[in-house]
């Protein structure tokens, strides 16, 4: 083998390196902006529930729970 061909070589490989921690990256983020979503559905759920509640007392206290 050459030096060319060593280099051309060595040249594929870290472009396979490049490109493999790349997709690593992308696969990280995706995780992480699906967790995001799933935090923000939750603390959504979590508003809608404490409002429902909030909701249900006022009626309570007014008497138009009745």
């Amino acid at each position: 083998m050459n030096n060319a061909q060593s280099a051309e070589m060595k040249a594929g490989q870290a472009k396979g390196q490049v490109e493999e921690k790349g997709n690593q990256l992308m696969d990280k983020a995706g995780q992480a902006a699906q967790s995001a979503q799933d935090s923000v559905q939750q603390a959504g759920q979590q508003v809608k529930e404490s409002a429902q509640g909030a909701a249900e007392a006022a009626k309570d206290a007014t008497g138009m729970n009745k």
